[in-house]
């Protein structure tokens, strides 16, 4: 912690422990990262990038104001900035929030090889490697590489007392091919992060060989014909299935501001069979999604969202937890210290159930295995998914590859419509991370185990 840090942290806590606003946090940052870009034969971007921030969020009388800088010095100005602006405010609505316990506590990442230690060049070389294999097919048309590091310093402190910081290092690395022939392109992509050191990239050359056969190999794969199929899923689609039509609704802005879903999301209402158990934990260390504390100074924990096929829970921040009158869950998550926080998942996942991978395909007499997943789109209940690709299953084994597989829905029927769940649970994260509220990629991670599904969807060739 250098010296304008430290300072500005202790004059943030002669702030707050005198203010007198309903609430009031105060949130630093001070990081350093590098992003390396390559496409093809090029240097897209090669950025080394050093800054400090900060933000002042206050509640006063109902109404929020909050005030973003990059100077620390002047933190005690931002802050009689941020009260002044909510003065000002006069909201049909006023804001309250839910009250949390003080904690105070220091975390740090731990790594094994730490990238700060790690020259810029060796991280060039490393990209250069895969961007290499990546290219190792005559039917490569393009490719891309993008690595990333940054280890931030955050400070989170608030009016309840609480003093929490974070001494974090997230690392990892995005790998594509695109390939061609004719009139075809196939892309196909991997990607892996965590809040790790540099062994998080390493001796990944495995990763970017599957990523340019499966984009080669998809030239041959042809759509299914669409119809309704019964279908196994595998983890990471899975994953991606329950984060994005059933997570996001599990986030109590959502609910609170759609009436609708307010009668549907009911606790206690049957979601799916007795096996299902869904959940968002982001306590799981190591994992993109991982959190210390939230960025509202609260503890995570694991929130049970389906428990034995019922709804038994929902994500908050401290505002909708008020509002809705339910309990904390840590949930409160910005982007950066420059936005304010919402209500964001973590670790999402699919419990394991009982069955092995083998005992789900034995079950399947004729279906679709669906792998991986592109991506997606859900309004409401509905949901439309790409999965990366699949095979026909004829009497329990995978046939001939196909791609441009689209599984569409409504996620209550699908839940509920899960047949087996496997015991080979997995966890992915990515640098894309999730979107919402204009603050994106915010990192999670998602995942689940095989799953079998009656009556999906899937469009394809007519």
């Amino acid at each position: 912690m250098n010296e304008k840090y430290k300072a500005a942290v202790d004059i943030g806590r002669k702030i707050l422990e005198s203010s007198s606003c309903d609430y009031a946090e105060i949130r630093l940052s001070s990081s350093v990262g590098t992003i390396i870009s390559l496409s093809g034969e090029n240097v897209d971007s090669f950025t080394l990038s050093e800054s400090v921030a900060g933000s002042v969020r206050v509640l006063v009388n109902g109404s929020w104001g909050f005030a973003t800088f990059n100077d620390l010095a002047g933190l005690e100005k931002f802050y009689a900035n941020a009260v002044y602006s909510a003065s000002l405010l006069n909201p049909t609505e006023k804001s309250i929030v839910a009250k949390s316990k003080t904690v105070h506590g220091e975390y740090k990442t731990e790594v094994l090889r730490d990238f700060m230690n790690i020259s810029p060049d060796e991280k060039f070389e490393l990209a250069k490697r895969y961007n290499n294999i990546l290219k190792n097919s005559e039917s490569v048309q393009s490719t891309r590489v993008i690595y990333r590091d940054v280890k931030t310093e955050y400070t989170n402190i608030n009016s309840e007392g609480s003093f929490l910081s974070f001494d974090k290092s997230y690392c990892g690395i995005s790998l594509a091919s695109i390939a061609k022939r004719g009139a075809v392109i196939q892309p196909f992509h991997e990607s892996v992060s965590a809040y790790s050191g540099f062994e998080i990239v390493e001796n990944r050359e495995s990763l970017a060989e599957d990523v340019v056969k499966r984009a080669v190999d998809l030239l041959d794969a042809k759509a299914p014909p669409s119809g309704t199929y019964n279908i196994i899923a595998d983890p990471k689609l899975s994953g991606v299935f329950i984060h994005e039509a059933f997570g996001h609704m599990s986030e109590a802005d959502f609910i609170y501001e759609n009436p609708r879903m307010k009668d549907i999301m009911v606790i206690g209402k049957e979601f799916g069979p007795q096996s299902l158990n869904v959940y968002d934990d982001g306590t799981l260390h190591s994992f993109a999604g991982y959190i210390p504390f939230d960025d509202e100074g609260v503890l995570p924990n694991k929130i049970p969202l389906i428990k034995d096929g019922l709804l038994s829970g929902r994500l908050h921040s401290r505002e909708t937890a008020a509002k809705m009158n339910e309990e904390l869950t840590g949930n409160g998550r910005a982007i950066s210290v420059m936005r304010q926080p919402i209500v964001r998942m973590t670790n999402t996942y699919i419990d394991n159930g009982e069955y092995t991978k083998d005992d789900i395909f034995a079950s399947m007499d004729d279906g679709l295995y669906a792998v991986d997943v592109i991506g997606g789109q859900t309004n409401l209940e509905m949901f439309t998914f790409t999965a990366g690709y699949g095979y026909l299953i004829k009497n329990g084994k995978p046939q001939k590859m196909l791609r441009d597989i689209v599984l569409t829905g409504n996620v209550f029927n699908t839940l509920k419509n899960i047949e087996m769940i496997g015991n080979d649970r997995e966890l992915f994260g990515g640098l894309g991370g999730c979107g919402k509220g204009g603050q994106s990629p915010l990192p999670v991670s998602f995942g689940g185990p095989h799953i079998k599904i009656r009556d999906v969807l899937i469009g394809g060739r007519g």
